[in-house]
């Protein structure tokens, strides 16, 4: 590996950090977007019961809204659940553009770099043309420096795509994510300010 990397020249090594941050970035959203830890199954109905059997709190309120992004968004609307239906819906509605930028963390950043590693990599392939074209003299060229020159571009254009690729797939899963979730607490949120305001029983 380190072999490439001699061969790969001095440009390789903003990709190499390239690629560290988007595999890092890759591992915590993974981490942070499953499924159960965003919109666990069964929450809304816990917090119908809870609210039907006279429970609900501020302290209850305080536990639902620290459990999950989803928890973040009904406890909004238990904070205002004396209120009207309009008023109730602003305050998830204001809840849930927060959840939706805190679940989108990080997307931009790794968006960016599955946009910048091939250009990355295309600055590379030019600075080894340029060590290419520059080995060559009157008397012709030296064949090790051109073959680094060859290493250099090839190897920076490909680390590039390789770093480009798997971003970009990951950055429109995670995207796909965020989008679902997003749809999933808008639709539980409405259940719950019409089961508070008796327009249905679950």
């Amino acid at each position: 590996m380190f072999s490439i990397v001699q061969a790969a020249g001095w440009p390789i090594w903003p990709l190499l950090l390239a690629s560290i941050i988007a595999v890092a970035l890759i591992i915590e959203r993974l981490v942070a977007l499953r499924p159960a830890k965003v919109t666990p199954p069964g929450l809304l109905q816990r917090v119908v019961a809870e609210y039907r059997q006279g429970s609900v709190n501020t302290a209850m309120i305080g536990d639902l809204e620290t459990h999950s992004p989803l928890g973040r968004v009904l406890s909004a609307g238990l904070r205002n659940m004396g209120c009207s239906r309009e008023i109730m819906k602003e305050s998830i509605e204001e809840a849930g553009s927060v959840v939706s930028h805190d679940l989108e963390r990080y997307l931009t950043t790794l968006g960016t770099i599955a946009a910048i590693s091939p250009l990355m990599g295309l600055f590379g392939t030019v600075v080894g043309m340029i060590e290419l074209f520059g080995s060559q003299g009157p008397a012709g060229g030296n064949p090790l420096q051109l073959a680094h020159g060859i290493s250099v571009a090839l190897y920076n254009t490909g680390f590039g795509l390789l770093i480009a690729i798997p971003s970009m797939i990951f950055w429109r899963h995670f995207r796909a994510l965020v989008d679902g979730f997003v749809i999933d607490m808008q639709q539980q949120a409405v259940r719950l300010v019409e089961v508070l305001h008796g327009e249905r029983k679950a």
